[in-house]
């Protein structure tokens, strides 16, 4: 279908890295001074910003830094256990990151918000599911592929 324009991947649409480097800037700078998540990223390493970043990026559609560099998603699943999340802090963390990507200016349109709040409920939930006692990484996890309101089937950890 060579007469079809290609249709950008969500990390191109909301702006590629920059965009994705500047929300999580923003998002983990306000991140000290909430009483709910405060605590959750206490000891949280100083890059672990530019690391969530890289994996966002990644599933969105971006470059496979996050693959190649920072242990793909079993890695990613690793970070969250024994950490017991709850659903306030997945709650707090949905909503803070959604001010954020409202104040640095992501793409508002329906489309696109639908398909990264699909992604972040998505997300957050299976960090919870995987923060939680028993909880068991899979070194065979792909990682997640977000895009256009189409999923890739259920996603086992």
């Amino acid at each position: 279908m060579s007469g079809q324009p290609r249709v950008p991947t969500l990390f191109e649409w909301m702006g590629g890295q920059p965009a994705i480097d500047e929300l999580l800037a923003i998002f983990y700078g306000r991140v000290p001074s909430d009483p709910i998540l405060a605590p959750v990223f206490a000891q949280m390493p100083r890059e672990h910003a530019l690391h969530v970043a890289a994996f966002i990026a990644e599933v969105l559609g971006g470059p496979k830094v996050y693959s190649a560099e920072l242990g793909g998603h079993p890695h990613m699943i690793r970070r969250h256990l024994g950490r017991a999340l709850g659903e306030p802090q997945r709650q707090r963390w949905m909503g803070l990151l959604l001010e954020c990507a409202d104040a640095v200016g992501l793409p508002a349109d329906p489309e696109f918000r639908s398909a990264f709040v699909a992604y972040l409920e998505w997300g957050t939930r299976m960090a919870v599911l995987n923060s939680q006692e028993g909880a068991q990484v899979n070194e065979n996890a792909a990682m997640p592929s977000w895009g256009w309101g189409e999923v890739g089937g259920p996603y086992v950890p």
